[in-house]
Protein backbone atom coordinates (compact mmCIF):
# COMPACT_ATOMS: atom_id res chain seq x y z
CA UNK A 1 0.00 0.00 0.00
CA UNK A 2 1.12 3.19 -0.51
CA UNK A 3 2.16 5.96 1.73
CA UNK A 4 1.32 8.95 -0.79
CA UNK A 5 -1.29 11.43 0.04
CA UNK A 6 -4.67 11.45 -2.38
CA UNK A 7 -5.29 14.09 -4.96
CA UNK A 8 -6.93 17.31 -2.69
CA UNK A 9 -8.93 17.65 -6.23
CA UNK A 10 -10.12 14.65 -7.28
CA UNK A 11 -9.25 12.23 -4.27
CA UNK A 12 -7.57 9.73 -6.60
CA UNK A 13 -4.93 7.40 -4.91
CA UNK A 14 -2.98 6.88 -8.18
CA UNK A 15 -1.04 9.89 -7.22
CA UNK A 16 2.71 9.49 -8.12
CA UNK A 17 5.94 11.57 -6.87
CA UNK A 18 7.86 13.68 -8.99
CA UNK A 19 10.46 15.61 -7.63
CA UNK A 20 9.58 18.24 -5.23
CA UNK A 21 6.05 17.52 -6.33
CA UNK A 22 2.96 15.55 -6.29
CA UNK A 23 1.37 14.81 -9.15
CA UNK A 24 -2.14 12.98 -10.16
CA UNK A 25 -2.28 11.39 -13.43
CA UNK A 26 -6.23 11.36 -13.35
CA UNK A 27 -6.77 14.98 -13.05
CA UNK A 28 -3.42 16.35 -13.59
CA UNK A 29 -3.48 18.44 -10.53
CA UNK A 30 0.05 19.22 -9.01
CA UNK A 31 1.13 20.01 -6.16
CA UNK A 32 4.21 20.81 -3.60
CA UNK A 33 4.95 18.01 -1.25
CA UNK A 34 5.73 19.96 1.75
CA UNK A 35 2.18 22.32 1.79
CA UNK A 36 4.09 24.55 4.96
CA UNK A 37 6.79 25.15 2.19
CA UNK A 38 3.88 25.77 -0.37
CA UNK A 39 2.68 28.68 2.22
CA UNK A 40 6.15 30.13 2.94
CA UNK A 41 6.62 30.69 -0.53
CA UNK A 42 3.16 32.24 -0.85
CA UNK A 43 3.65 34.35 1.65
CA UNK A 44 7.15 35.00 0.29
CA UNK A 45 5.30 36.56 -3.39
CA UNK A 46 3.04 39.38 -1.07
CA UNK A 47 4.72 42.55 -1.14
CA UNK A 48 3.77 44.74 1.23
CA UNK A 49 4.74 48.73 1.51
CA UNK A 50 5.31 50.48 4.34
CA UNK A 51 2.40 50.77 6.27
CA UNK A 52 1.11 47.08 5.55
CA UNK A 53 -1.22 47.60 2.48
CA UNK A 54 -0.68 45.06 0.13
CA UNK A 55 0.63 46.04 -3.30
CA UNK A 56 0.01 44.33 -7.13
CA UNK A 57 0.48 45.15 -10.48
CA UNK A 58 -0.81 48.70 -11.54
CA UNK A 59 -0.97 50.27 -8.44
CA UNK A 60 0.11 53.88 -7.67
CA UNK A 61 2.25 54.31 -4.62
CA UNK A 62 3.85 57.52 -2.74
CA UNK A 63 7.47 57.65 -2.14
CA UNK A 64 7.77 58.56 1.83
CA UNK A 65 11.42 58.75 1.83
CA UNK A 66 13.49 61.09 -0.09
CA UNK A 67 15.92 58.48 -1.77
CA UNK A 68 19.09 59.66 -3.41
CA UNK A 69 19.12 58.12 -6.87
CA UNK A 70 22.47 55.58 -6.92
CA UNK A 71 25.26 56.91 -9.39
CA UNK A 72 23.47 60.30 -10.34
CA UNK A 73 23.10 63.74 -8.63
CA UNK A 74 19.09 63.39 -8.58
CA UNK A 75 16.52 62.71 -5.69
CA UNK A 76 13.32 60.99 -5.56
CA UNK A 77 11.27 63.72 -3.30
CA UNK A 78 8.58 62.76 -0.57
CA UNK A 79 5.51 62.18 -2.05
CA UNK A 80 6.51 61.66 -5.31
CA UNK A 81 3.62 59.52 -6.68
CA UNK A 82 4.59 56.80 -9.10
CA UNK A 83 1.90 55.30 -11.09
CA UNK A 84 1.48 51.65 -12.38
CA UNK A 85 3.96 50.31 -10.27
CA UNK A 86 4.85 46.10 -11.50
CA UNK A 87 6.02 43.52 -9.00
CA UNK A 88 9.47 41.64 -9.00
CA UNK A 89 11.38 39.16 -6.75
CA UNK A 90 14.57 40.61 -5.13
CA UNK A 91 16.27 43.07 -2.78
CA UNK A 92 14.01 46.18 -4.88
CA UNK A 93 11.28 44.40 -5.36
CA UNK A 94 9.11 47.41 -7.16
CA UNK A 95 9.77 48.22 -10.79
CA UNK A 96 8.45 51.62 -11.91
CA UNK A 97 8.88 54.71 -14.19
CA UNK A 98 9.00 57.99 -12.32
CA UNK A 99 8.73 61.52 -14.58
CA UNK A 100 11.90 63.03 -14.49
CA UNK A 101 14.16 60.29 -13.73
CA UNK A 102 13.05 57.43 -15.52
CA UNK A 103 13.20 53.90 -15.20
CA UNK A 104 14.36 52.49 -11.96
CA UNK A 105 13.48 49.94 -8.59
CA UNK A 106 12.46 50.91 -4.92
CA UNK A 107 12.05 49.04 -2.05
CA UNK A 108 8.43 48.56 -0.79
CA UNK A 109 9.67 49.78 2.61
CA UNK A 110 10.15 53.17 1.24
CA UNK A 111 6.41 53.66 -0.20
CA UNK A 112 2.25 53.95 0.62
CA UNK A 113 -0.11 52.76 -1.40
CA UNK A 114 -2.10 56.25 -2.99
Amino acid sequence: MSDLPNCPQCHSELTYEDGELYICPECGHEWVKDSAAAEDAEQAKRVRDAVGNLLADGDTVTVIKDLKVKGSSLVVKVGTKVKNIRLVQGDHDIDCKIDGIGAMQLKSEFVKKA
